[in-house]
């Protein structure tokens, strides 16, 4: 089985991530890697930390000569702000006088569930651990992921539909929202330039007004075959995986998979994507469909479209203009506490939601189609297509 791991603070000295359960001979472009780092650390409205970090994944094992060797893959991504944090949070006792507390929780953050939880007497250590800062390695995690599928011929890529009361106002290709990852000036991330100026525009007045702003990203897979993921245990069917993948994502308040959310209250004819069978053999099978309300999943099955899911995004809950909270200490009234940070993340949330999204098709691939090498996989994968496109 696929599974990864991360560990690490926000100001710690670095981020650690292990993935294990990749067959031997996948290659691994380090460029492509690395890029994708980039790409989570962009986008319009990002805060003071990002011009700080500069994150590259060191690869420790795993890896050889360009290749998966079928063993862990460890990686570390440096924090540079560590070098301001070094005597703050040493790994040692160090000086109490140098801590910097986190003395009133802030709405919306893990600040006081997670203090009454571990019982610490402020929210420094919750958020160091809580905070989205974890999702780089994630995504260098979901990068490894990618190699595979690729291989396979499967692309995953994301945009932005919605930041504030903006939307995308247009339906789009799978070719325009793949061509956002290689944009040198990323923005909002939202493929139609018109809808993406109204987006700035959000995150302009939130600027002003020292609040914060969220939205909604959606993350497709393109070239999926039909038959990942089952219908028959319920901690198996490939909805729930990915629901609870996008979910796992800081500040992610709610998962769409397809129309799923329209559908709640339209007409079952108009919601269905009725079935043709076209017998030109075009795609992975000679059955289409008119429509991908389901977003590319029915039953927990993957049904050969593309596969759809939109992750809701609750603005970031720190405000630069604090709402009232309690002191740690004293129990009395008070503002809550203000760290450096963003605005908006909505585009860097859809690349972690990328990772995700990856990680989670490239566990059931491999659970579906075995292989202890990427050849034996291919071989695997290409029978299977074979198989479904003769149905």
């Amino acid at each position: 089985m696929l599974r990864f791991s991360t560990a690490g603070e926000s100001h710690g000295e670095s981020l650690v991530a292990l993935v294990s359960g990749l067959p031997a001979g996948v290659p691994v472009d380090q460029t492509f890697l690395d890029h994708e780092l980039w790409r989570r650390q962009q986008g319009y409205g990002r805060g003071g930390r990002m011009r700080i970090e500069k994150d590259t994944a060191h690869i420790l094992s795993g890896v050889r000569h360009g290749k998966t060797i079928g063993s862990p893959i460890a990686m570390t991504l440096a924090n540079r702000d560590w070098k301001n944090w070094e005597e703050i949070l040493p790994v040692e006792s160090g000086d109490p006088e140098k801590h910097k507390a986190v003395a009133s929780p802030r709405p919306g953050h893990a600040d006081l569930a997670g203090a009454l939880k571990y019982n610490f007497p402020d929210a420094r250590y919750i958020l160091e651990r809580a905070s989205a800062r974890e999702s780089a390695a994630r995504v260098a995690c979901g990068a490894i992921a990618k190699m595979l599928l690729r291989s396979l011929g499967i692309e995953v890529a994301s945009h932005v539909t919605c930041v504030g009361t903006a939307e995308l106002s247009r339906e789009v290709t799978f070719a325009e929202i793949a061509a956002l990852a290689q944009r040198e000036e990323v923005l909002l991330a939202c493929v139609d330039p018109e809808s993406e100026a109204r987006m700035k525009a959000e995150v302009d007045i939130a600027l002003r007004t020292g609040d914060t702003i969220g939205g909604v990203f959606e993350v497709v897979v393109h070239s999926l075959p039909p038959g990942v993921g089952t219908h028959v245990n319920w901690d198996e069917r490939l909805d729930g995986l990915l629901a609870q993948a996008v979910m796992s994502l800081q500040a992610v308040k709610a998962v769409e998979l397809g129309r799923g959310v329209t559908a709640a209250r339209t007409a079952g004819s108009k919601v269905h994507d009725a079935i043709a069978y076209e017998g030109t053999g075009e795609g992975f099978t000679k059955f289409s469909r008119e429509a991908n309300n389901a977003g590319g999943l029915e039953g927990g099955i993957s049904n050969g479209e593309d596969l759809v899911v939109r992750g809701y995004l609750k603005p970031i809950s720190t405000l630069r203009r604090p709402l009232a909270s309690v002191s740690f200490e004293t129990r009395e009234v008070t503002k809550a506490a203000y760290e450096r940070s963003d605005v908006c993340v909505v585009p860097a949330a859809g690349v972690a939601a990328e990772a995700m999204v990856a990680l989670t098709v490239a566990r059931c691939v491999i659970e579906k189609f075995g292989g202890d090498s990427l050849h034996e996989l291919e071989r695997n994968y290409k029978g299977y297509c074979e198989q479904i496109k003769s149905f």
